[in-house]
């Protein structure tokens, strides 16, 4: 059992041109045909600037995103955030469900809108806090075309939320979008849906006849070690901003900021789309498939040992993979490389497991795996009942979704946002209980309270909680220990090395 599946036949693309990049509709899940109009009409709205979301829930929400973000990911880089006073419209790759939208709220300090499926605004518990948050559904084509929603509501739906947004992002709020319309598993960009351009010209429209400042797009590079490991390594970057630029007469923008919604012509969303994809390409993965992405990463690697330095963390990495990608690499040293990638990945490894002289790294940490069987066995009896159980949930749900394996993640997110918000006062209800007996006014108060009024508790749990994933990332070193020995023992072993040592040739030769 490998901690990194990924897909294995990802879509042919000639990745860095727009016009080719693969243009193909999701695949429904069974929750994405069921279409809740009900729900999807009582979904929160406003055409006059104001954000739809609840702001105490947003508060309560950001906290926990912050408390749960060092569960989720093992090492966080985040670029500085980018300063504009208009509206801000950022937008990414998608491969990683709905912790690549948390990941760019955690690298900003505004109150976001985002957009998404119409049934994560209507599934039982992502629905309840999506809702809150003030997200929008959008009816997708997919499942127009699929039979599965009624045209007119879909129009209906869609132009409610689109000029929901684009009231939002005019207003100064920013706003999130995944601009392929779908997550996928492809280490490259899919073609760019139009939806967002056309809310984003129409927020600038808005704007105009507001007198506010003009919104502008921001490209984000989301770059995760293995996106649907739990613990996996993050970072995030800031490509180039693009000015929205102004479409349309006087009468127009006033229609519009009246809450008209008015299609902007094709003739201004393409050339926008276009240059939308340009501007996020450089800052994806953008490889014809995971195993040269990977095999980047090892020449990377290589590289900067023939430089005298050493990548000493993700973000370095990144970008030492993105110099090779754009840099003049025979043909027979990418292929020893993909091998190479390909060995380590089957064994659950990567570039990090090579020391400087080519050889497969070999380490007792045999002290440290004791070590952190103890951290987790202390912290056990705080960090299991606050958080445990609903990461067990989270861990059974993703592993048992038809979502996708990109939706495995976003389970693991649920489990631990749900845990400041509910489990946590929860326990202090518990424990007031034992502490001033069954009076209902009181308890209340007190599981309300504690939290806040008592910081020093929720400290506890959270650092149980750091005690006991800190435990658990020592067992994981250990088992990749473990799995380096055994690979150093083994015939791909020996062919690993001797590939390294054919590269490192190679590469001396080139500089």
């Amino acid at each position: 059992m490998t901690r990194c599946v990924l897909n294995l036949n990802p879509s042919p693309s000639n990745v860095s041109e727009a016009d080719e990049a693969p243009d193909v509709l999701p695949v429904l899940s069974s929750s994405a045909t069921r279409i809740n109009a009900r729900k999807l009409m009582q979904v929160p709205w406003d055409h006059s600037g104001r954000h739809p979301g609840n702001r105490l829930f947003w508060e309560l929400l950001s906290g926990a995103v912050y408390l749960a973000w060092p569960y989720l990911f093992r090492r966080v880089e985040i670029d500085q955030e980018p300063k504009h006073n208009g509206g801000l419209v950022y937008a990414s790759i998608h491969i990683n469900g709905l912790v690549d939208p948390l990941a760019i709220m955690k690298g900003q300090s505004r109150r976001i809108i985002s957009i998404g499926r119409h049934d994560i605004m209507t599934m039982p518990v992502i629905g309840w806090l999506t809702r809150r948050m003030g997200s929008q559904p959008v009816i997708r084509k997919a499942e127009i075309e699929g039979g599965f929603a009624d045209k007119e509501l879909a129009t209906t739906i869609n132009q409610r939320s689109m000029l929901t947004m684009a009231n939002c992002i005019a207003s100064g709020h920013a706003a999130i979008v995944m601009p392929e319309g779908k997550s996928h598993q492809d280490s490259h960009l899919h073609a760019l849906r139009t939806g967002p351009l056309r809310f984003t010209l129409n927020a600038a429209s808005i704007a105009h006849h507001r007198g506010l400042d003009n919104p502008m797009i921001q490209p984000v590079g989301l770059h995760y070690r293995c996106h649907h490991w739990f613990r996996t390594d993050i970072y995030v970057e800031y490509g180039e901003p693009l000015p929205i630029p102004l479409v349309g007469d006087e009468e127009t923008h006033r229609r519009i900021a009246e809450g008209e919604w008015i299609e902007p012509p094709a003739e201004s969303v393409i050339p926008l789309k276009e240059e939308l994809y340009e501007k996020l390409v450089p800052i994806t993965p953008d490889a014809p498939d995971w195993e040269t992405y990977r095999a980047r990463h090892i020449l990377g690697h290589r590289k900067a040992i023939q430089d005298g330095k050493s990548l000493n963390s993700y973000k370095e990495e990144v970008i030492a993979a993105r110099e090779v990608r754009n840099s003049t690499v025979s043909e027979s040293v990418l292929d020893s490389a993909s091998e190479a990638a390909q060995i380590l990945h089957s064994n659950d490894l990567d570039a990090r497991s090579l020391n400087p002289e080519g050889k497969i790294r070999q380490e007792n940490r045999g002290a440290s795996a004791l070590l952190g069987i103890l951290m987790m066995a202390l912290a056990s009896p705080i960090s299991i009942p606050t958080t445990g159980l609903q990461a067990l949930v989270g861990w059974y749900a993703g592993n048992n979704t038809d979502e996708g394996i990109d939706a495995r993640t976003t389970h693991h997110m649920i489990g631990a946002i749900l845990s400041p918000l509910i489990m946590w006062p929860l326990i202090s209800f518990i424990a007031g209980f034992f502490i001033i007996g069954p009076h209902p006014v009181l308890l209340i108060l007190v599981m309300l309270s504690l939290p806040i009024i008592h910081p020093s508790l929720a400290d506890i749990f959270h650092l149980s909680n750091l005690i006991f994933l800190k435990g658990y990332d020592l067992l994981v070193d250990y088992g990749d220990a473990k799995r380096r020995k055994n690979l150093a023992n083994s015939d791909q072993g020996s062919r690993l090395e001797q590939l390294i040592t054919q590269i490192d040739s190679e590469l001396v030769v080139l500089k």
